[in-house]
């Protein structure tokens, strides 16, 4: 078995040096109609955005990327200064090994902060037993909420990655009883890692009592990838098979956030780029957007390299803002919008699976 930390300083090393993402562009596929006479003063215009009972300063957040090895506190840190400045969210990587001992500091820094929306993250297999490992119970959710004092608990389905894992949990039976458990506890959140939520799932996942949802669908760092560098490193030809057959599996991130649409507030993550990407996203009906490995290089460096990049991600929304005559979120989220490329396909073909029986 591979030690957590070194297993989560692959990921980082990974992330950094190897292409991770498919390759196509799934955001770009959304065109914002433009209105050439916005009749809107760009220094005039709000940002601010509810977030889960929060209020960000723009709709933004920094997802979960990191914890548990002595490289992910500064990592951590870096992006806590900066969203703290900057007035937008942040998470952290799965704090299963800061519960257990494991470099619990990589974690707790971001306490250090006034970040306004704090996400804890814990994985869904780890919530049932997984072959000789004990399960993480609503008591250990507890230690976790508090390790970073999180507004909320984020519950990530990450069975993707898991499958591909030479050291994965993959076993997924119970896992629905057990979020409805968490939800009962904490305010909870669901997230996919990368592939992707569905309609049915979206559905099916409103009956546990959670107050929203981060699809990450595809399009973004594939964890396929990402375990499919590692288990080329070690010499594992059947799951570098798999790391390369599942290297773009899911659902397209904008897909999946018009098909989880389900009136609990969406978090839309998976290849957000820039500022234009995160606009579309909440004229297709995103609360907020997510990023990670957009920011990760920066935050190998300092905080104010991703303060920089943050800035600039904001000054680009605020363009598309003006540039579709939208003074607030809230006008934002009722922009016109047209859809293209493989993106229109897999709508198109969706429509007709829903409407057709074999």
């Amino acid at each position: 078995m591979i030690p957590i930390r070194e297993r989560k300083a692959d990921h980082i090393d990974i992330c950094l040096s190897e292409r991770i993402a498919p390759g196509y562009c799934y955001w770009d596929d959304i065109k914002l109609i433009h209105n050439a006479l916005p009749e809107v003063n760009a220094d005039d215009i709000d940002m601010t955005a509810d977030v889960l009972g929060q209020t960000l300063e723009f709709p933004l957040i920094v997802t979960a990327i990191t914890g548990g090895f002595t490289g992910a506190k500064k990592i951590n840190e870096n992006i806590a200064k900066a969203c703290s400045e900057l007035g937008i969210g942040m998470g952290v990587g799965s704090e299963r090994a800061g519960v257990n001992g494991v470099d619990p500091e990589s974690y707790s820094v971001i306490k250090d902060y006034d970040v306004p929306l704090v996400i804890g993250n814990v994985g869904a297999p780890q919530l049932i037993p997984q072959k000789s490992k004990d399960r993480f119970t609503v008591e250990d959710i507890g230690k976790a909420k508090d390790l970073i004092d999180a507004d909320v608990i984020a519950i990530h389905l990450n069975f993707l990655q898991e499958i591909v894992q030479p050291e994965g949990d993959t076993s997924a039976e119970g896992c629905y009883e057990a979020i409805r458990d968490i939800a009962r506890s904490y305010p909870t959140i669901i997230k996919e890692t990368g592939a992707g939520v569905s309609k049915d799932v979206a559905t099916r996942l409103k009956g546990t009592g959670i107050i929203g949802m981060d699809i990450a669908g595809m399009g973004g760092t594939s964890f396929s990838a990402v375990e499919l560098y590692r288990a080329m490193k070690v010499g594992d030809d059947i799951r570098t098979g798999m790391g390369e057959s599942f290297f773009d599996w899911g659902i397209p991130s904008p897909v999946s956030l018009l098909e989880a649409r389900n009136g609990l507030p969406i978090i839309s993550s998976g290849g957000i780029l820039d500022g234009i990407h995160v606009a579309a996203s909440i004229a297709m009906g995103a609360c907020c957007a997510g990023i990670a490995h957009s920011v990760l290089r920066e935050a190998t460096e300092s905080s104010d390299a991703v303060k920089q990049k943050l800035l600039l991600i904001k000054e680009e929304l605020r363009a598309a803002m003006l540039l579709t005559g939208s003074a607030n979120i809230k006008q934002l989220s009722k922009a016109k919008y047209i859809i293209l490329g493989d993106t229109k396909q897999w709508l198109e073909e969706l429509q007709w699976t829903q409407n057709n029986t074999y």
